[in-house]
């Protein structure tokens, strides 16, 4: 095939797997599955020969002289570092998938998801973004949540709630009595706690969780993003 298709290998333990993941990406006429792996011997032994752009891989893979897990990602990692993985997982180890995340070029799926997930993934990584299957996304969402949650005061948890319910700056500052200058630099402490760098991000965040508590005390429900708020974004 010409070099404009997205060279992929398929590596799972269990055969059967392996065919169903291979078939459903054949189903993509701009990829171009170049071969499988039962173990990550043979996975090694085939990315040494064969030019790959995305190893789309089961965690889980017994029996190899390279093992598996966190192990072989590393090695991959290592070893191909331009080479985009996209694991599949029946993982909910939160912990585990915070390990995962930490690497690059690399996404997570959940086996639990769509295998049509798979096929979104691979696109993303070719073209250097990041995928995360809709049960991962979830876990990702909910875990910052509970780290942000922990972390943030009461004043910045009450500012990123009004701000997510659509509240400017100027406004918030009108209704907690506080200057433009004191509620910015809280709003951006709380992003900076939360790891979020734009506006944007802060409001689909808040979108997502289901609210925000302060350490001293809890905060009301954080309503649905009207058209007004995403207008501003």
């Amino acid at each position: 095939m010409s070099s404009r298709y997205i060279r992929v290998i398929v590596a799972d333990d269990h055969p059967a797997v392996a065919l169903g993941v291979s078939y459903e990406l054949g189903l993509d006429p701009a990829i171009d599955v170049i071969g499988c792996a039962e173990n990550s011997t043979d996975l090694i032994a085939r990315l040494e020969t064969q030019h790959c752009d995305v190893v789309v891989s089961d965690y889980t893979m017994p029996g190899g002289k390279y093992g598996d897990g966190l192990g072989l990602i590393a090695l991959l990692r290592r070893r191909y570092p331009a080479l985009r993985v996209a694991v599949l997982t029946m993982i909910d180890n939160p912990t585990l998938i915070r390990a995962l995340l930490a690497y690059e070029n690399l996404c997570v799926l959940s086996k639990s998801d769509s295998t049509s997930h798979i096929i979104n993934a691979v696109h993303a990584m070719y073209q250097g973004r990041t995928y995360y299957s809709p049960t991962i996304k979830d876990m990702i969402v909910n875990q910052a949540f509970a780290l942000g949650r922990a972390r943030l005061t009461k004043r910045e948890a009450e500012i990123v709630r009004l701000f997510c319910a659509g509240a400017t700056v100027t406004e918030i500052s009108q209704m907690s009595h506080r200057s433009v200058q004191t509620v910015s630099s809280q709003k951006r402490s709380a992003m900076r706690k939360l790891g979020i760098e734009r506006d944007a991000d802060l409001i689909k965040y808040g979108a997502d969780a289901a609210q925000i508590q302060a350490g001293d005390g809890g905060l009301s429900m954080i309503p649905r993003m009207d058209e007004r708020v995403w207008n501003r974004v």
